[in-house]
């Protein structure tokens, strides 16, 4: 195992990357050697995991998660990802704190980082509020440090906002090297990223805006399909354009889910609510107005159920690359007959694809340690490389 883990570390050392005390919020303001160390470390802690070598790095400190919205795999996920890196996990639950008498974002988060080494956000409720809430946050930390009252400025993960969902995206990538065998192998392939049909109608955009935002960046051809009207962030989407162009690939944009799977080597059918709702839905839920917010959601589950089609079937996966492309889903999916009447996915299209989804999940906390630890240190690969030549077990041998 050693053998194989140098050269990946050393691989990380020739990297020149801007994470070191900065945060990790949106994998379009990351440059591709920023990625591609995240990419690096995470292969390198699975391999410690699965050869039973620790990999603390940290004593006596602590990793906080604020989750605005329900989760289970990113709540576990970055729960293991510090227990992997030996942060003690606090689970900030606004409703039992402070914050629910008026306690202000910057003194709330200045509170909670004395011993802090990264606070782990989810928001993703609010178009336009869960990235700049993240930010007011990095910003709150920053000024705590440059005033001396933190001894170290904590980082600030994404764990889902309205706009990305990198640590998503980036076990997506992995996923992908994982099957195809390298970064390099995905220049070229095709990924359809899909709206599917969902029996419920306020699903966040940041999974499928994660997807095109970084797939783009490897050279990969990108189409992203949807009903006319179920649109994406408009920036987002010619930042999409704009990467597929610098890296040799292309961008489309469909209204048809047959021509995005049509010789497709990997299909991402997910459901999204469009941006148009999702700003409407956010303005009512501020305002309290319930009686207007259910009208909304009757509307959108009626123009949901008029595109049921949209479903990924034994049919639509046929017309993919030699009918064997690589189903990807966030999970929980919607299975019809299972989960839900009518779903994203027909149920045997899933159980074929069951075990390959949850090795997509499995990277996840992986992911988010190699963020965790590239913002926390500035030689990232000679800490791993101690590790490596420490050898210690992570438990009894």
């Amino acid at each position: 195992m050693k053998e194989q883990v140098r050269p990946l570390i050393d691989r990380l050392a020739g990297l020149q990357t801007g994470l070191f005390q900065k945060d990790f919020l949106l994998t379009w303001n990351q440059t591709d050697q920023d990625l591609l160390a995240v990419l690096l470390a995470t292969e390198i802690l699975e391999a410690f995991y699965r050869a039973n070598i620790d990999a603390r790095t940290f004593r006596g400190s602590l990793a906080v998660s604020l989750f605005r919205d329900k989760s289970t795999r990113t709540r576990f996920s970055f729960a293991s990802a510090a227990s992997l890196l030996g942060l003690s996990l606090m689970d900030l639950d606004e409703t039992k704190s402070q914050v629910a008498h008026g306690e202000t974002v910057r003194e709330t988060a200045n509170m909670i980082s004395f011993l802090t080494e990264v606070i782990g956000i989810r928001d993703d409720m609010f178009i336009g509020e869960g990235h700049e809430y993240m930010l007011e946050v990095s910003q709150s930390v920053d000024a705590g440090f440059a005033e001396g009252v933190l001894p170290q400025r904590p980082a600030v993960i994404n764990l889902q906002c309205d706009r990305d969902h990198p640590t998503q995206s980036m076990a997506d990538l992995m996923h992908l090297i994982k099957t195809f065998g390298s970064v390099e192998a995905l220049r070229g392939k095709k990924i359809a990223m899909t709206w599917a049909h969902s029996p419920s109608y306020g699903k966040p955009l940041s999974v499928p805006q994660g997807i095109i935002g970084l797939m783009t960046r490897f050279g990969m051809h990108v189409s992203l399909a949807h009903p006319e009207g179920y649109d994406l962030m408009p920036d987002i989407v010619a930042k999409a354009g704009d990467f597929a162009k610098a890296a040799g690939g292309t961008f489309e944009v469909t209204h048809s889910m047959e021509d995005a799977f049509a010789n497709a080597d990997i299909v991402y059918p997910k459901s999204w609510a469009p941006f148009h709702v999702m700003q409407e839905r956010t303005r009512l839920l501020r305002q309290g107005k319930a009686a207007e917010l259910h009208e909304l959601e009757k509307r959108c589950l009626e123009d949901n159920y008029q595109q049921r089609d949209w479903e990924c079937t034994e049919e639509m996966m046929a017309k993919t690359k030699n009918g064997q492309a690589l189903y990807m889903h966030c999970l929980p999916a919607d299975i019809t007959g299972v989960s839900c009447e009518a779903g994203e996915v027909a149920a045997s299209v899933f159980d074929r694809y069951r075990w390959p989804t949850y090795r997509e999940a499995e990277h996840k906390p992986y992911v988010m340690a190699a963020m965790i630890l590239l913002t926390r240190f500035q030689e990232p690969a000679r800490v791993l490389a101690d590790l490596l030549e420490k050898d210690a077990p992570r438990r009894w041998r």
